[in-house]
C-alpha cells in the first residue's frame, strides 16, 4: 500500500485513478512516499525518509525546494501543457483588451446606471445619444497585421504563437533553450529572431511564457525594456517573479511601454494607468484542474509502481516496459563506475540482468534493471554501500 499525502484541492478526476487496494490518499497522511501539490509551498519539514515524489498539478515548481528533493533522491514532477490552452485562452483575452478600449467602455457603460430601472422612452433616447456620442473615445485597433513577439516558445508560447497566427498576426520567437520537441510543435509561420533584444524591438505586443528560473528572475528590467518599441503592449500570464515591477512603473511613466496586461496584481502597479490585472486565473478553468490533476496522478502511479519517470524537472525521463522478471531501481550521482558496480554485485549473486536503463540529468543518474529472480532483501542495503548511490527500490 502506498500512501500518498494530498495538499490543496486536487481535482477529483486524478484522485480517482488511484485504487483504494494499492494507495492511501488524505491531507492527514503520516510518512507518505508522494505528495500531490498545487500551490501550497512545501518546507524542508515535509522531506520525510519515506517520500520517493512530489508531484506538482501545474506547470511551475518554484514552490518545491527541487535542489533540497534532488539531493535525496527525490523526484519532482509537474505537468508541462495540461494548462496550456486554459493559460492561451487568457493570452487571446488580454491581446483582445490591449487593443479594442473594451474595459474602458464597460466602465462607461456601467457610469451610466441611472438609466438602468427601464425608464421611459426618452430616457431610453438620451441612453442611446450618449452611447453614440461617446463610443469614438473607446475606438481601438485591430490586432490583425500586427507583430507578436513571445518569449519561450514551449507548450504554451507555441500555442500562443499558433492562435496569433490564425488571428492575421505576424508573429516572432525566441527561445533560447528550444528542444527539438518544441521545434516540432512550433508553426513553420513563426520567424525566429536570434535573440532577446531583436525580438521586442521587433515586436508591437510582447508575451512572456519563461519559467521562473534563477536565470529568468528580473529579465524584465530596465535594460531589456529599453529594447522595447516605443508605445508597445507587454502581456505577462507567465510568472510575476520574471518582471522587475518598478522598471514597469517606469517604462510607463516614459510611454516606452503603453500597457502592462499580468495575471500577477502587485501593490506596486495595481490601479496604475496602463496595467490591466487578473487574480492569477491562467489555470484556473475546470479543465486545466482536471487535466494536471490526472496526469500528475499518471506519473505518480507509473513512478511508485514501475519505478518509471516521466515529465520530472530534476530527473531524466526514463521509461522501461515491464517484464516478468523482477524490478530494481536506484539513483546515483552523475559519476563513473557506479552502475558497474551494481552489475557486479548481482553478477557475484548469480542474478541475470534481463533488461536495463541508465539516463542521467545534471549531477544526477537514474537506473532501472530488471533480473530474472526475485531479490533478497539484503540486496537493497548492499547496494546502499556503494559510494555515491542515494537510494534504491525493490519491486518484488
Amino acid at each position: 500500500m502506498h500512501k500518498i499525502k494530498v495538499l490543496n484541492n486536487i481535482s477529483a478526476k486524478g484522485l480517482e485513478k488511484f485504487s483504494p487496494e494499492r494507495f492511501e490518499l488524505g491531507e492527514a497522511i503520516e510518512a507518505p512516499q508522494g505528495i500531490l501539490v498545487r500551490s501550497s509551498q512545501l518546507a524542508s519539514a515535509d522531506i520525510g525518509k519515506e517520500l520517493l515524489a512530489v508531484g506538482r498539478a501545474g506547470a511551475g515548481v518554484n514552490n518545491i525546494p527541487v535542489d533540497e528533493m534532488t539531493d535525496k533522491g527525490i523526484v519532482v514532477f509537474n505537468t508541462p501543457g495540461a494548462n496550456a490552452n486554459a493559460v492561451k485562452e487568457l493570452v487571446m483575452t488580454g491581446l483582445l483588451l490591449s487593443q479594442r478600449g473594451i474595459i474602458e467602455g464597460i466602465d462607461f457603460v456601467n457610469s451610466l446606471s441611472r438609466f438602468g430601472d427601464g425608464g421611459s422612452e426618452s430616457d431610453k433616447a438620451e441612453l442611446n445619444s450618449l452611447i453614440e456620442a461617446n463610443k469614438k473615445k473607446y475606438k481601438g485597433s485591430e490586432l490583425k497585421g500586427k507583430t507578436l513577439g513571445v518569449l519561450g516558445l514551449g507548450a504554451i508560447g507555441s500555442m500562443v504563437a499558433e492562435m496569433a497566427l490564425q488571428m492575421g498576426m505576424r508573429v516572432l520567437g525566441y527561445d533560447p533553450a528550444l528542444s527539438v520537441e518544441a521545434a516540432w510543435r512550433l508553426p513553420s509561420q513563426v520567424k525566429k529572431m536570434d535573440n532577446m533584444q531583436s525580438l521586442f524591438s521587433n515586436s508591437d505586443i510582447v508575451t512572456l511564457h519563461v519559467p521562473a528560473l534563477e536565470s529568468t528572475l528580473n529579465l524584465i528590467n530596465q535594460e531589456s525594456l529599453s529594447c522595447f518599441r516605443q508605445g508597445a503592449v507587454l502581456l505577462n500570464f507567465s510568472r510575476a517573479q520574471i518582471v522587475n515591477e518598478s522598471d514597469i512603473e517606469l517604462a510607463l511613466d516614459e510611454g516606452r511601454i503603453s500597457q502592462y496586461i499580468s495575471d500577477f496584481p502587485s501593490l506596486t502597479l495595481i490601479g496604475k494607468p496602463g496595467v490591466i490585472s487578473t487574480p492569477h486565473l491562467g489555470a484556473s478553468t475546470m479543465e486545466a484542474e482536471e487535466n494536471c490533476a490526472m496526469m500528475v496522478a499518471d506519473q505518480m502511479i507509473d513512478f511508485l509502481e514501475n519505478g518509471n519517470i516521466h515529465n520530472a524537472v530534476n530527473f531524466p525521463k526514463v521509461s522501461l516496459e515491464r517484464t516478468d522478471g523482477y524490478r530494481i531501481t536506484f539513483t546515483n550521482k552523475n559519476v563513473p563506475r557506479i552502475l558497474g558496480s551494481v552489475l557486479s554485485i548481482l553478477a557475484d549473486k548469480n542474478i541475470n540482468v534481463i533488461d536495463m536503463l541508465n539516463r542521467s540529468l545534471g549531477d544526477i543518474a537514474y537506473n532501472i534493471i530488471d533480473i530474472e529472480v526475485k531479490p533478497a532483501i539484503d540486496l537493497e542495503a548492499e547496494i546502499l554501500k556503494i559510494d555515491g548511490v542515494i537510494n534504491v527500490r525493490l519491486f518484488i
